[in-house]
């Protein structure tokens, strides 16, 4: 089994080439350059590098800051670990840093790890607020090299639509080819001449890209990588002017916040990506998520009042919504209505509507079912039916690990202590045994 991902200051070593002894004598000559002493020694890196540790002081974070050359401004503004390196904030969004967000996306890729964080939570407030306010029209487009053949374009959307549209299973075996084509469609905004229509269809051809890859490494629980990905989305749907894309792509950094035990920055964001959301199926998907956020926050009427105007929101939906949402229905609402009477101490009425959203879920949506299962069987735990829990929570795993994607195997696997005290229940024990030799 893969080890858990690494603490975001392990990683910044390795990119600065330091073992934590090294890390601490630096930080002992930092102190001794202000005229100080700093006790610190290996054993206390390890401690900060352990999950769930307290973050070190404000005077050792500043020293910590000196061996990496990082500006201490950051280091207040962003906070504890989000200012190390590996986790910087975002390209801003605004004219001219459109291809400078997508290329810096894929940099960041080419150090593939899995990671604990996605983007800053003050970056993400940031990023939020600069599109609820920059106004599309001033973004710049490329001027030199070739003429790029709208032909061309059009087979490309044709090519990248197949590749997104394919059933979730199969997904997991494109990465590949995104890149590649992820690459091509940068490589012509950043050299290529072309007419604005044309660049309006390469820019939101790169949003789409950026948004499935981010979504990719999501999945694979690369949240920095995913995190910038999806900024680079966010910045070329912007250009392109598609507002209901960027509410989406936020909805998504949202939903990664969400998913990271970050309900209130998803909330701030949300917020922002709600006031410029035109389709009705957009702003379902935004208000459901709004909710998951509340709810977590054990916020019940502003969760309420969010799963009613998500409801109310997809009755009035049009035919022929953006494909980007294009899958949300009422099995997500039912499901996720649930997820949130989970978070609210409301067990019994959340298992009804979690069942009932599985059962309407469609088939080609098999990463969806793998969570919305794993959701059932935390509420079938705490309602005390657990050999029901159990096989429901093996369905999910099998599910989970068909489809590769390692965060929801994560996710069921971190119901496996409320299991343990059950061993001598139906399922339990092959339950357990199944997840002991889960990959994550």
């Amino acid at each position: 089994m893969d080890a858990l991902p690494q603490h975001p200051l392990a990683v910044a070593r390795f990119l600065h080439g330091l073992s934590q002894n090294s890390l601490a004598t630096r930080v002992k000559e930092a102190a001794r350059r202000r005229d100080r002493r700093a006790g610190t020694t290996k054993q206390q890196v390890s401690v900060w590098e352990r999950p769930g540790a307290r973050a070190p002081d404000p005077w050792y974070q500043l020293l910590i800051a000196d061996v990496f050359g990082i500006d201490p401004e950051l280091v207040t503004t962003l906070g504890w670990p989000y200012w190390l390196p590996g986790n910087e904030a975002p390209v801003p969004l605004g004219t001219g840093s459109t291809v400078a967000a997508l290329r810096e996306a894929q940099r960041r890729a080419m150090f593939d790890r899995r990671t604990l964080l996605g983007l800053a939570p003050a970056a993400l407030a940031a990023l939020a607020q600069q599109w609820a306010t920059l106004d599309p029209a001033l973004a710049a487009s490329a001027s030199d090299g070739q003429i790029v053949d709208p032909e061309f374009v059009t087979w490309l959307e044709t090519s990248v639509n197949q590749l997104t549209g394919l059933a979730t299973a199969d997904r997991q075996h494109t990465a590949q080819l995104l890149d590649s084509y992820y690459d091509t469609v940068v490589g012509l905004l950043e050299n290529a001449r072309f007419s604005e229509a044309t660049g309006s269809r390469l820019h939101l051809l790169a949003s789409s890209l950026a948004q499935t890859i981010g979504w990719h490494r999501f999945d694979h629980e690369h949240h920095t990588a995913a995190g910038h990905y999806w900024n680079a989305a966010l910045h070329a749907a912007h250009q392109a002017g598609d507002t209901d894309r960027g509410a989406g792509i936020l909805a998504d950094l949202a939903y990664q916040s969400i998913w990271l035990g970050q309900a209130a920055p998803a909330t701030d964001v949300l917020g922002h990506a709600l006031t410029r959301t035109q389709d009705p199926t957009a702003q379902s998907l935004l208000q459901l998520r709004k909710a998951r956020a509340h709810a977590m926050t054990g916020e019940s009427r502003a969760c309420r009042r969010a799963l009613g105007a998500a409801e109310h929101a997809l009755s009035t939906a049009n035919e022929t919504p953006p494909a980007w949402c294009s899958w949300m229905s009422p099995a997500d609402i039912s499901v996720d209505s649930g997820r949130c009477l989970i978070d609210l101490g409301e067990p019994g009425p959340a298992h009804q509507q979690i069942a009932q959203g599985v059962a309407l879920l469609p088939a080609a949506r098999d990463k969806t079912r793998a969570v919305f299962l794993t959701y059932e069987a935390e509420s079938l735990l705490r309602q005390g039916e657990i050999d029901h829990s159990a096989a429901t929570a093996h369905q999910a795993l099998l599910l989970a690990q068909r489809i590769g994607a390692s965060r929801c195997v994560r996710q069921i696997k971190d119901l496996t202590p409320n299991f343990q005290p059950h061993g001598a229940v139906q399922g339990v024990k092959h339950l357990l045994d199944t997840m002991r030799s889960a990959a994550v």
